[in-house]
């Protein structure tokens, strides 16, 4: 499964009223060291490093990880190709915290200034941040990295930053971006998560097409050994600029990051269990979860395996219907459908009882909408009556529920009823309207969630349709998807703990005219098109949540999609050769494996007792692609499906710098160099 859009678009937040010199930068332009959501960010501007560090923490050895099918360019920021995950090469202006998901503090930017009607912010870089080149990280670098991302990188870069009107160069590091209007909260926060990219390196390459060289970047790490397709590893840069500010002090302390790619989920297991991989570090499958941890060096404590409880909302993951195709272009042709899938018999039989049912667009967050409208909704909500269904006015959205013995024969009668009623009859078994079946498939790249799909198709069957499950390989999802060449499939959206601009890409109407972006349902709706617009430009949180729950609402009742499961924690599983802080994040975004080192005593009595198992050779890697070719003008980036056993995490919510960095494996990885901005998708 590709987990790219998983990692990187939805945690995006929206502006707080601040208090003391956090609130002077958004009110009077004054300098600050960061910008925060909150009443005010966690650190100061003195701290001297994170909470859940060691500031001593050694340096040294590898951790090698795994990835889930292939790679074929270095180049993660535009539409063409399937791009390694690079973790640790490219840095961003500011930077998050596995404890602050409300705050963004300085990296590559020094100080920041924010206008009272916040329509600018300035940026103030470093003067010691440099390339791994030697050269120093200037305005250039960020005026070039704007335009081109806006210009020729991928879609969701131009709807990401749709409301900034242009970037200005003020001195050798001093840059400005104006904004095309004032009073959006969100918007000066999200532009920190720009990458930054050498205009002096890229102004002799084709930033349009696929990259086959180790690109230049400024972070902790550089690209070392590649075998295209196969495996990377990423080398510590020893003089690496930030090394010593607070904010990167204690983490990045392995030398390498070895990044394999696997076949599948299984193959990849394996690896792990024969001592070829180090670290699980979000085990998606609860299947294996349940079962597929018993071998002899979990048992012994050579391997480690523990679930840890987070803070971070589920979004929303699902049976997608692609509402540009005729057949699901009616409401009541879609909420039969929900009837057909069987939750509660699948959390029983396939999950081991490990999920819970996702009911909402904004699921463990205060934004969910439950119960009726309050008479703040209904303020947003009345004024757009007649583009909504009316049960958004009377009734809480819930979907089916089954007693899990796996006869949904209630389930399936209502849907039937909704099918006679939307024009589908029976004829000799088989749903018909127009004198055409009621046939569709449903495409999947992956086996757990081909075992997620086959139970629901079997129920479809049983209403007289068809619905044939189709395993496709990575690139062929990846293509299908970006281009929404298929029927239905699997998409999961994660959210932030304050929606913002994302929302637009995620729902809005022009998002569902353009190949790549994260409009998989192709919903074109003038009155979510209006709610999200009450989003971006809300001037308090508690106007945030209002307008969130309306739209949530709104989504529910439209009936876009067959909605799955999540649950609220990692579940992660490691050989026991780490040394690890003795304080974990506070609250709990990320669990701190950033500031993770191997720990030389327990890595030496270890050595000789890590394969408990059949070893994985890298034969098992998925093959080398062929030689990348230009695609064609509609190539777009892959739109992601969850694995079948995958809660719906706190995100597939990155910002676009990552998003479109971000390869299969980027999820995996990024656990490990902790470059997890909370609030992207």
């Amino acid at each position: 499964m590709n987990m790219r859009r998983w990692f990187v678009l939805a945690l995006v937040l929206g502006l707080f009223a601040l208090p003391d010199a956090a609130a002077q930068a958004q009110e009077g332009g004054t300098k600050v060291h960061a910008l925060t959501l909150g009443d005010a960010p966690k650190y100061g501007p003195d701290f001297e490093h994170l909470d859940y560090v060691n500031p001593d923490a050694p340096k040294g050895g590898t951790n090698s990880i795994g990835g889930t099918g292939t790679f074929d360019s270095f180049h993660g920021f535009i539409i063409r190709g399937t791009p390694a995950g690079l973790p640790g090469l490219f840095e961003t202006l500011t930077t998050q915290t596995d404890d602050d998901a409300l705050s963004e503090y300085g990296l590559i930017a020094e100080s920041m200034e924010v206008a009272p009607d916040k329509s600018w912010i300035i940026y103030n870089l470093r003067p010691e941040a440099r390339w791994h080149d030697g050269k120093p990280i200037t305005a250039d670098d960020v005026v070039f990295t704007f335009n081109a991302l806006i210009e020729k990188g991928h879609p969701q870069y131009r709807y990401y930053y749709a409301d900034v009107a242009g970037v200005e160069k003020l001195g050798e590091r001093r840059v400005k971006f104006q904004f095309k209007h004032g009073g959006n909260r969100e918007l000066p926060v999200i532009m920190g998560q720009l990458p930054v990219l050498p205009k002096h390196w890229w102004e002799n390459r084709n930033f349009e097409q696929v990259l086959l060289e180790p690109p230049l970047g400024s972070g902790p790490y550089k690209l070392g050994k590649f075998d295209m397709g196969r495996s990377y590893t990423m080398e510590r840069v020893p003089d690496y600029w930030g090394k010593d500010l607070p904010i990167n002090i204690g983490t990045d302390n392995y030398d390498q990051v070895r990044v394999n790619y696997f076949k599948d989920p299984e193959i990849q297991m394996e690896a792990f269990k024969a001592g070829t991989l180090d670290t699980r570090p979000n085990e998606n499958s609860a299947k294996r979860w349940a079962t597929g941890y018993e071998f002899p060096a979990v048992k012994d404590g050579r391997v480690v395996k523990e679930t840890i409880e987070h803070k971070n909302p589920a979004g929303i993951q699902g049976f997608i219907f692609n509402i540009r195709k005729p057949i699901f272009a009616d409401p009541k042709v879609r909420e039969a459908l929900i009837y057909a899938f069987d939750f509660e018999w699948s959390n029983k039989a396939l999950f081991y009882g490990l999920y819970k049912r996702t009911r909402s667009y904004f699921q463990n967050s205060e934004m969910e909408a439950k119960g009726l409208p309050s008479p703040e909704e209904l303020e947003i909500l009345n004024p757009l009556k007649d583009q909504i269904p009316p049960e958004v006015f009377t009734t809480e959205y819930n979907p089916p529920t089954t007693d899990g013995s796996g006869n949904a024969r209630d389930n399936l009668a209502k849907a039937s009823a909704l099918l006679d009623e939307a024009g589908w009859t029976v004829e000799n078994g088989r749903r018909v309207k127009d004198g055409k079946p009621f046939e569709f498939e449903i495409m999947v790249d992956d086996q757990p969630m081909e075992r997620v799909a086959l139970p629901f198709a079997q129920n479809l069957e049983r209403m007289g349709i068809k619905a044939t499950v189709r395993v496709v390989d990575s690139a062929q999802y990846q293509a299908r998807s970006e281009n929404f060449d298929f029927d239905m499939t699997s998409d999961i959206w994660g959210q932030s703990l304050s929606p913002g601009n994302e929302q637009w890409e995620f729902w809005g109407s022009q998002a569902a005219k353009t190949p790549g972006s994260r409009n998989s349902i192709g919903i074109e709706n003038p009155a979510v098109d209006k709610i999200i617009e009450r989003i971006v430009t809300a001037q308090t949180r508690e106007e945030l949540i209002i307008a969130c729950r309306a739209l949530d609402r709104v989504l529910q009742w439209n009936y876009y999609l067959v909605p799955h499961f999540h649950s609220g924690s990692f579940r992660v599983a490691y050989w026991n050769r780490f040394g690890m802080p003795d304080k974990r994040p506070d609250p709990l975004y990320g669990y701190g494996s950033s500031a993770w080192w191997i720990d030389q005593t327990k890595d030496a009595a270890l050595a000789g007792k890590k394969n408990a198992e059949q070893p994985v050779q890298q034969a098992a890697a998925a093959p080398v692609p062929p030689q990348p070719q230009p695609a064609p003008e509609t190539t777009t980036p892959a739109a992601q499906t969850a694995s079948a056993d995958a809660e719906a995490p706190d995100d597939r919510g990155r910002s676009p710098i990552i998003y479109a960095g971000a390869a299969i494996a980027v999820f995996v990885v990024a656990y490990f160099l902790g470059r997890r901005g909370r609030k992207r998708t």
